[in-house]
């Protein structure tokens, strides 16, 4: 069946009755993939490699971000500077998503992950020598952080986009939720594993552990043989295969759901990372181990979430799950205003975390399931975009607020934002997606190859082609 999809043709690879016979299998998996625990997947030789090469890396990636924000408040007393570090390291994704998804759609994602990979080891190698050396400057620190945000950018649409590879599409949502698990118990480790460490040695250490884990994730991915992937799309400019993109999203409303909420959430949202630095030192007055132990419950509540989260989906709509999170967000940004007992605000910061995980899952699980897989690593860059130039603009703009009216106001600024920003469910709710896959056409349209045979003088004529 020729299809006409935003400009592009597109054969259907599924038989009309074997469509039903796959959605009811899918149906199935899907269910016995929420009944059983996500874990099962590591069974799976490849996702378990990734999986566990992801880990590791995540445990230095936020074991660098602790001492590299904690670095900055030592450097500067500046609260607009310390939050321009979340502007450095989200800003990249926003100027590459476009042209990475493209990439990563044309090329072979294994040999880009390499690159990407060797790139932010190098980014983290540099900033840990210079800061041996002390050689770091407050704008320094910002460029090499920005550096290995482009690194990142290149990297996650074709890291995301190898979910899908390893494994069946039915077990997709499982495999997004263990990913998240999985970053998310680095974030519960990393940060206070990375604050011990910035006490007894300093930063520069957190700097080079990290650029010794991207090791572990380029010896995973250069012993993947990956099996030869069908063509994805003819071969043409990045500039088209990035229209391609645009014009897919613009006529997807599954996908314009998902992008419009996360670009309407993401800017209040951005508030709690931006400020936790200032907060906890110069608010709490907390050494980086304290800094870090709180940065670290975000990361057990986002555990606690990723555990019980298919329970919860198996129960209620994603519209419901999304509101429920945004509001314990927004409560618990609120709090972090005005409580400034430690132990009160672990628990606080858990339920974030708790809220946090249970946002990003459900944006990224509907990115990843509103498209089929020929367009995914596009679909998933501009959802990235959306969320990483939110955090961006966010992160600078309570920083302004921050340094002229204090953390205080900041902060309940930001939790009244995510509650008015509940009304775009209203015009854009999350629906149930059914989604077939389907692939790029290689070869021309032949819409319009004849059946039968017309004569030129039976009198007019009239062809149709059907597009779907």
């Amino acid at each position: 069946e020729i299809c006409g999809i935003g400009g592009i043709d597109a054969v259907r690879v599924e038989e009309a009755a074997g469509e039903v016979a796959a959605d009811a299998d899918d149906a199935v998996a899907v269910q016995a993939v929420s009944d059983r625990s996500a874990w099962a997947l590591l069974r799976r030789p490849l996702f378990r490699a990734l999986w566990i090469a992801s880990l590791t890396s995540s445990i230095g990636t936020w074991m660098h971000e602790l001492g590299a924000a904690w670095l900055m408040t030592s450097l500067t007393l500046s609260p607009v500077m310390v939050a321009l570090m979340q502007t450095a390291a989200s800003l990249p994704i926003v100027l590459l998503a476009l042209p990475a998804g493209a990439i990563a759609d044309m090329v072979d994602r294994r040999r880009m992950l390499l690159f990407t990979q060797g790139w932010m080891l190098c980014s983290a190698t540099a900033l840990g020598v210079l800061t041996v050396l002390g050689a770091t400057t407050p704008w320094l620190l910002l460029i090499l952080t920005f550096a290995l945000g482009a690194g990142a950018a290149m990297n996650a649409p074709a890291w995301q986009a190898t979910t899908s590879e390893a494994v069946p599409r039915a077990e997709l949502p499982a495999a997004v939720v263990l990913t998240g698990l999985g970053l998310n118990l680095a974030r519960a480790v990393g940060p206070a594993v990375g604050g011990v460490i910035v006490i007894a040695t300093g930063a520069w250490a957190v700097f080079l552990l990290n650029a010794a884990s991207f090791l572990g994730v380029i010896t995973v991915l250069s012993r993947w043989r990956r099996t030869i992937q069908p063509k994805q799309s003819p071969s043409r400019p990045v500039l088209n295969t990035i229209g391609e993109g645009i014009r897919y999203a613009s006529q997807t409303p599954a996908l314009r759901a998902v992008l419009v909420r996360t670009g309407v959430f993401v800017p209040f949202a951005s508030a709690l990372w931006a400020l936790l630095p200032l907060l906890a030192r110069y608010e709490l007055e907390l050494n980086c181990f304290g800094y870090g132990t709180l940065f670290g419950f975000l990361g057990v509540g986002s555990v606690i979430g990723a555990i019980f989260l298919p329970k919860l989906q198996s129960h209620f709509s994603t519209d419901t799950l999304v509101t429920a999170a945004t509001i314990m967000f927004a409560a618990a940004i609120a709090a972090l205003a005005e409580v400034r007992h430690f132990g009160l605000l672990c628990l606080i910061l858990m339920v974030a975390g708790m809220a946090w995980i249970t946002l990003m899952t459900s944006f990224n699980v509907a990115t990843q399931t509103a498209v089929p897989s020929w367009i995914s690593a596009r679909a998933l860059e501009l959802y990235l975009l959306i969320f990483h130039g939110g955090m961006a603009a966010g992160s600078v703009l309570w920083g302004a607020v921050t340094q002229h009216a204090g953390v205080a106001v900041a902060l309940f600024g930001a939790a009244g934002g995510l509650l008015v920003s509940l009304v775009a469910i209203a015009w854009y709710p999350f629906k149930e997606i059914k989604q077939s896959d389907s692939i790029s056409s290689t070869y021309m349209n032949r819409a319009a190859e004849r059946t039968a045979r017309v004569s030129t003088s039976a009198g007019p004529t009239l062809v149709t082609s059907n597009y779907r």
